[in-house]
């Protein structure tokens, strides 16, 4: 703590703890809360823990109305793996296209992206019903998925990175060896706008994995539910009985989100350094 600059230290790492500590605030509550029975959530301290029935609880979850709870995990997993690959290739195409292409209506187009960004999802619901119903994509899988597969804030991240970071002289090389568009971006392109791909990714399974509002609004059978939705149906329906049980499905829903951002750390880390070395 000696030495010029320690003030400005102490405070932005003082900062920094005080921001974790707020964040991680929540994730505390849910692991002490996923451990207590019923009872025990409402006549103990809601910040530390009780009798543990965590393993029961969890049991309970899975086994509940025949195995729902599985089913609705299936569909969730689905629902954003096929979100993170489709916006992934279809962001990482359109931002490179947009990023190293000229043609006439590029900068409306990227402008009418950048407009997109400033729509909140929830004001698109209703309309994506509308366009579900009218085609008769409503309560099937297609009706969750077809929407995610199109990120604006995608489009966006992977054209400021590809213009950034993708070298005109590479591409113009590449085709000067006889490789096509397709082939530049499959075999080059993609590999040094991993960092961007990889942010596109996390963020739309995760934006896919916590979505609500479209699929209470598109899907009426349970079966197709995800997570979040199954989770909302059990309150709705059990009410008070079955708090312990959804705050443990709720532990449970976090697990594959944590695995995620651990795994995707190293592109991040990627993205940070590059070009903080000149060739």
């Amino acid at each position: 703590m000696r030495g010029p600059g320690w003030g400005s230290r102490l405070a932005v790492n003082g900062a920094l703890v005080l921001t974790a500590i707020y964040f991680l605030f929540p994730v505390w509550w849910l692991l002490v809360s996923a451990t207590k029975s019923n009872p025990d959530l409402f006549s103990t301290n809601g910040f530390w823990f009780a009798e543990m029935n965590l393993v029961e609880n969890v049991k309970d979850v899975f086994v509940r109305d025949s195995g729902l709870y599985p089913r609705w995990f299936g569909n969730s997993v689905g629902y954003g793996v096929a979100a993170a690959i489709g916006a992934t290739l279809t962001s990482g195409a359109c931002g490179y296209v947009l990023a190293k292409f000229r043609f006439p209506g590029d900068r409306l187009i990227f402008g009418c992206v950048v407009a997109g960004l400033l729509i909140p999802g929830a004001l698109l619901t209703v309309p994506l019903y509308l366009v579900a119903a009218s085609v008769g994509l409503t309560n099937t899988i297609w009706a969750i998925i077809i929407p995610s597969l199109v990120s604006p804030f995608g489009v966006f991240l992977c054209r400021v990175f590809a213009q950034g970071a993708v070298p005109d002289e590479i591409i113009e090389s590449a085709r000067m060896d006889g490789a096509g568009d397709l082939r530049i971006f499959g075999v080059i392109t993609a590999r040094i706008m991993s960092p961007a791909l990889a942010t596109v990714a996390l963020f739309s399974f995760v934006g896919a994995w916590n979505g609500f509002m479209l699929p209470l609004i598109m899907l009426t059978d349970k079966t197709l539910y995800p997570v979040t939705l199954g989770l909302y149906a059990w309150q709705a329906d059990k009410g008070q009985a079955t708090y312990n049980l959804i705050l443990a499905g709720s532990l449970v829903m976090v697990v594959p989100l944590v695995i995620g951002f651990f795994l995707m750390q190293r592109f991040w880390r990627t993205g940070l350094t590059l070009g903080a070395v000149k060739g």
